[in-house]
């Protein structure tokens, strides 16, 4: 088990550069598995949930390499369908090998797909969606086999724009016959960037981050290199770091008009954030105040992955917040956490209040899952006195090397395994 431990107070300078993104970097890779040949995904981020998804691959007979930020899969030696259970019970993203597993070799097998305990994620609408493109799909236990001799191109509606079933039947469509429209599809960022990467591939895809996407499938596709996108959510957890512990930070590499609705939140804190040329800077030198409803939607709203991080350090803020939950029902796990650092939390259902205290103290707690481990982090930060936060795995999962990166910044924070 790791464990972070923080000493709170010091304020933070300095600049670090972007991660990649971990919620692109993951369907890309899965999404290699669609090339007979080679690929290269570059700016691929060091994090346990990457590394899980490379043995996911290699399970499936693709060869992968990492050399510094590159990943290297040549997908030529697919040989099975059947992802790993132990495997998919690691992440929930493992869902996503569904859509490319079908696509390469006509038929998938899963079981239900793990990860953080953030709340329901059922896969209906991934179901619902490859099941109306012609798959057979036969149910054993909490194993599911997917059989498609060929799948056909429909239109496909989500009930809400999910961003694993878009991806699943972005990647499924691409060996489709005919066309397929995904209609209130997920309008992420990482959408949009893989779109890139099947288009460099030779598919034919469009409408990414709009209201419709169209898939022409049936095209052979080839090994390409790509460059995945700058992490938006470890880019706001930093800048968040500066608003609760005060200071000055820089994250260079970033694409600040992603992540638009925090920064905003941000500055009505009382937080100035300028932005120039890819690169973003927070200074808080004041006392920060209480903002207007957080309410977490889909892309381009609110994000629910910096819901946790934002009541981190509104905890400390004058006056009360009023957070509302409209993504995942346990997303406020974290906050029995920052209460035993003395945060002032009201917890009814989806809605959540925070009233600021004047500042939180150094406590034992626990990583609840990863953002909420993040959160947490951000809070011991600009708390009085030590904070241990146990079971602290979980913020590998998508951060890379949290510590170092903070400790760049002036941060006191050490790791160690217990």
């Amino acid at each position: 088990m790791n464990v972070y431990t923080i000493n709170g107070g010091n304020r933070l300078y300095g600049e670090i550069e972007a991660q990649g993104a971990k919620n692109s970097a993951l369907p890309i890779l899965a999404a290699c598995v669609l090339a007979d040949g080679e690929s290269v995904v570059e700016n691929c981020p060091r994090l346990s949930d990457v590394d899980n998804t490379v043995e996911i691959l290699r399970g499936l007979g693709c060869k992968c390499e990492r050399s510094g930020s590159e990943v290297t899969v040549d997908a030529s030696g697919v040989c099975t369908s059947a992802v790993p259970d132990e495997l998919m019970r690691e992440m929930r993203s493992s869902v996503i090998f569904l859509g490319a597993v079908l696509a390469r070799t006509g038929e998938a097998e899963i079981c239900s797909p793990g990860g953080c305990e953030i709340g329901r994620r059922p896969i209906d609408l991934h179901i619902s969606a490859l099941r109306s493109m012609g798959a057979e799909i036969v149910r054993d236990g909490d194993r599911m086999l997917f059989r498609a001799a060929k799948l056909k191109g429909c239109d496909i509606s989500l009930a809400f724009p999910s961003v694993g079933a878009t991806e699943n039947i972005m990647l499924a469509a691409t060996a489709a016959e005919g066309i397929t429209r995904i209609h209130n599809p997920a309008r992420e960022p990482e959408i949009c960037d893989l779109q890139a990467f099947l288009r460099a591939m030779g598919a034919r895809v469009s409408g990414a981050g709009g209201l419709t996407i169209e898939i022409e499938g049936g095209h052979k596709l080839h090994g390409v290199r790509h460059r995945v996108l700058p992490d938006r959510i470890a880019t706001v957890t930093y800048l968040a770091a500066a608003a609760a512990a005060g200071g000055a930070v820089t994250v260079s590499g970033a694409r600040p008009y992603q992540f638009s609705a925090v920064s905003a939140a941000l500055r009505e804190a009382g937080c100035e954030i300028t932005e120039r040329s890819g690169r973003v800077t927070l200074v808080r030198h004041r006392p920060l105040r209480a903002i207007g409803p957080v309410r977490t939607m889909p892309y381009p709203g609110f994000p629910t992955d910096a819901q946790s991080i934002l009541m981190s350090v509104l905890a400390s803020a004058e006056g009360s917040t009023i957070f509302v939950e409209n993504i995942f029902e346990n997303r406020f796990r974290h906050a029995g956490e920052l209460e035993k650092m003395g945060a002032d939390i009201c917890v009814e259902g989806r809605v959540a209040v925070v009233t600021g205290v004047k500042r939180l103290r150094g406590a034992p707690v626990v990583a609840t899952d990863l953002r909420g481990g993040a959160g947490l982090a951000v809070a011991a930060l600009g708390a009085e006195g030590r904070t241990r936060i146990e079971d602290a795995g979980h913020i590998a999962r998508g951060y890379e090397q949290l510590d170092v990166a903070l400790r760049t910044l002036g941060a006191d924070v050490t790791v160690t395994e217990q």
